[in-house]
């Protein structure tokens, strides 16, 4: 539960580039209240963390797409929701994986008086609030 008088604002942005750009202008006008109080994270429509690590080609998968749908979570076994998703099959669709289109969420803590500064920096940025 946040404190009397700090508000949390999460905002959602289609590429890193643009969360990360927002975050460093949001650290540089001094909104966050300190360094904890800022965060950007990868959502997945999936309901799963793509860990880089076992996600990589070379750790000897038959093939390219075995380590990407299959090797997410060793506990879990295969992901049957990534994969059927329409990225798996070859169809190309551009919003594929992405939740929404906006896959990047943006959360910071401020006081209750920053914020329309906060949502102003976000929304120059491309994020939606």
């Amino acid at each position: 539960m946040l404190e009397k008088g700090k508000r949390s604002i999460f905002a959602y942005f289609p590429s890193s580039i643009n969360a990360d750009k927002a975050s460093k202008e949001l650290k540089g006008a001094g909104i966050p209240i300190d360094e904890g109080s800022i965060a950007i994270d990868r959502i997945s429509r999936y309901n799963m963390r793509m860990d880089d690590e076992r996600n990589q080609p070379v750790n000897n998968a038959l093939t390219l797409s075995g380590p990407v749908l299959y090797s997410s979570s060793p506990v879990e076994g295969p992901n049957p929701l990534l994969a059927a998703s329409d990225s798996a099959s070859g169809i190309g669709n551009p919003d594929a994986g992405a939740a929404g289109g906006t896959a990047f969420l943006l959360t910071v803590v401020t006081k209750e008086e920053r914020v329309r500064e906060a949502m102003q920096i976000i929304k120059e940025n491309g994020g939606r609030v």
